[in-house]
């Protein structure tokens, strides 16, 4: 009796743990990753997220991999990278504000106020240049600029690459990526290189353009109709809505000491108050709106652009007024808002120690 009852209690405990194995195995099939790399990663000639685009064109010298994207991950979201441990990237750049920070005007660490606002970080391995002048012209020198501008001061720096190479987690992480310690140049590849998976191309618009004729409303299909009637997109252009162009609308140009904007990187007079055409990815969450954040609303924002701009000696040629009825601004605004992306990057991963 007392040997059967012994293989009654063997069989249990095979078959408990056959069970949690199962379970663990099925829990580890069905989760999703944080992100996806949809080609070979390695290969940075061909690193196409968005399908329906060209491929992104991404420096010989900091090829897209699952690791560094993933190291760049963690980064991204560690408020140990500024300077006085308050803020991360993400901080600035939330789900819910369309990846932006929902303020006017930035903060930076230590409640540094910043001139402009955080702009949307949708399909920023994309752009040309960087910033709202396109001062930065590689994804890697921006977020070197950002992190160590506004995060930090300048003499922080060191202190906090050392900090990154004391955690275990890190330290392993930047060997086996880049064969060396954390340093000032390669935490910003990292970075840049997780950047680059931030892709917006799965929003109705996008799922009724790839044929799910339910994905979007007759409202939307109608505002599309005002968007080009209006030719907004002169400006808001193709699969990234953006012609990575710069345009003055007139936006704080009635200031004593306005902000001139890509004139400061170009010197063309004709580039003063010329800011870069943002995109219209996530746009319905990511009020105020224009490099100041001057503009509260999007309807507001929307009339400002479709009225002709502000005036001023320097508005663009482009912007030219349109008579929209209250009807087709509200299904523009319905199209507008069919450009919400579905979003997990509010789900903080696990930051080494």
């Amino acid at each position: 009796m007392r040997k059967l009852a012994a293989a009654c209690v063997w069989i249990l405990a095979v078959a408990l743990l056959l069970h949690a194995c199962a379970q663990e195995e099925t829990e580890q099939t069905v989760a999703p990753p944080a992100f996806s790399l949809p080609d070979d990663p390695d290969d940075a000639d061909g690193y196409s997220p968005i399908k329906r685009f060209e491929p992104m064109q991404v420096p010989a010298d900091n090829p897209v991999t699952l690791a560094k994207a993933e190291l760049g991950r963690q980064l991204y979201y560690d408020h140990r990278l500024s300077g006085d441990g308050s803020r991360s990237c993400y901080h600035c750049h939330v789900v819910e504000h369309g990846l932006t920070d929902g303020l006017a005007t930035a903060l930076g660490a230590h409640g540094k106020p910043l001139t402009r606002s955080s702009p949307t970080m949708w399909n920023v391995g994309y752009l040309a240049e960087w910033y709202w002048d396109g001062r930065a012209t590689t994804l890697e020198a921006q977020a070197k600029a950002a992190w160590t501008g506004a995060n930090m001061g300048a003499t922080q720096a060191d202190s906090v690459v050392a900090l990154i190479n004391s955690l275990p987690g890190y330290s392993s992480q930047f060997q086996a990526v880049f064969g060396e310690p954390a340093t000032q140049d390669n935490i910003p590849k990292a970075l840049a290189t997780f950047m680059r998976t931030i892709i917006s191309d799965d929003t109705p618009w996008d799922r009724w353009q790839k044929g799910d004729s339910g994905a979007v409303s007759g409202g939307v299909k109608r505002g599309f109709d005002v968007f080009k009637k209006a030719n907004c997109d002169g400006c808001h252009s193709g699969v990234l809505f953006t012609d990575q162009q710069f345009h003055n609308l007139g936006i704080g140009m009635d200031q004593e000491n306005y902000d001139v904007g890509r004139y400061k990187v170009s010197g063309d007079e004709q580039n003063k108050g010329a800011f870069k055409t943002p995109t219209l990815r996530d746009i319905a969450r990511s009020a105020p709106y224009f490099h100041d954040g001057s503009v509260p609303t999007l309807i507001e924002a929307v009339k400002l652009v479709a009225g002709g701009g502000l005036a001023n000696p320097h508005l663009d040629g482009l912007i030219e007024p349109q008579t929209l009825t209250d009807q087709e601004l509200a299904d523009l605004l319905e199209f507008f808002g069919s450009l919400s992306q579905p979003s997990t990057y509010d789900q903080i991963p696990d930051l080494p120690k």
